[in-house]
């Protein structure tokens, strides 16, 4: 019987694996669905939902963005899909008070009227997405 295997990593640490009957999530050219037996494929995962269904149920991970594979797995008839992402956490473990400040600290230092250079604005930006999709993933819930 056809399987599939997932693996949601980060730089840090391995956020989740195991056995799953489909993975979902959205890349530059739309959503995507890898079921068993998927075709071999590589591509971007941008920011926003990761879901897992298992049989016991979905796990969504909050995903600040990464790359996607799939391929054959270690056994036969097993396929492996494996998530790599910068920055990612479950969203039933986002700290919606951490997000919220984030969110306004990053407002602040734009709303400021300071001059910013190019990366520290860059920077800014970048955190307030961040704390805006954390927000926004875990009012879902």
């Amino acid at each position: 019987m056809a399987s599939l295997k997932v693996e949601i990593v980060t730089p840090e640490a391995a956020l989740w694996s195991g056995e799953a009957t489909a993975l979902m999530a959205r890349s530059s050219e739309g959503q995507f669905t890898i079921l068993p037996q998927h075709t071999p494929t590589v591509g971007d995962v941008v920011p926003g939902l990761v879901r897992v269904a298992t049989v016991s149920g979905e796990l969504g991970f909050c995903v600040h963005g990464g790359y996607f594979q799939v391929g054959p797995g270690d056994e036969p008839g097993v396929t492996r899909a494996t998530v790599l992402a910068g920055v990612a956490e479950r969203v039933s473990e986002i700290d919606v008070a951490r997000a919220q400040a984030a969110k306004e600290s990053a407002e602040a230092q734009l709303n400021t009227g300071a001059e910013l250079d190019e990366a520290a604005r860059a920077l800014v930006l970048a955190s307030l997405a961040r704390a805006q999709l954390r927000l926004q993933l875990a009012a879902a819930r």
